[in-house]
């Protein structure tokens, strides 16, 4: 058994499915990596040597760019590779470390939830209006904000549990 299948094994279902969110959003994050890649190079070929610039290649960056971000922020949240001080934190002792660590996850949650709920609220207030050139709802680049939140939130409730547990 490799070490990374026995770490899996070692996961409650719980965790196993937010892994699995995490990953899904590693995948979908890096698929719109590839799609955009690809763009630019269909915008390069199009402007230098066709003479011709597609013009929806701009608008579709500007939206993927989003859904990588958010989606990929997300699943640094799970992964625990953020960006974040910890080093700080681990140097000081145990008596001052574990209140930092709370402090921590409680204003990561505090940040997914206004994030959640504002992203929300810009999507629906955006859903209305149409992107130029695509013709897709202006909301398309609020719901990835409004994802993120959540399930920056829903990672770091898991994570306080494991704290409050000792699983950490």
């Amino acid at each position: 058994m490799l070490p990374q299948d026995k770490a899996v094994a070692d996961m409650g279902p719980v965790e196993r499915a937010l892994d699995l969110l995490a990953k899904g959003c590693i995948g979908v994050a890096g698929t719109g990596l590839v799609v955009l890649v690809a763009i630019f190079g269909w915008l390069v070929w199009g402007r230098y040597v066709m003479n011709d610039t597609p013009t929806w290649v701009e608008q579709v960056a500007l939206l993927l760019v989003v859904w990588i971000t958010f989606l990929g922020g997300a699943a640094g949240v799970w992964t625990q590779s953020h960006l974040s001080i910890e080093f700080i934190r681990e140097m000081l002792p145990s008596v001052l470390r574990v209140p930092l660590h709370w402090m921590a996850l409680a204003g990561m949650l505090v940040f997914g939830l206004v994030l959640f709920w504002q992203g929300w609220t810009l999507a629906q207030s955006l859903w209305p209006r149409r992107v130029p050139m695509l013709g897709v709802t202006e909301g398309l680049r609020a719901v990835p904000m409004a994802i993120c939140g959540a399930l920056t939130a829903v990672f770091t409730l898991y994570q306080a549990v494991a704290l409050a547990t000792r699983k950490t």
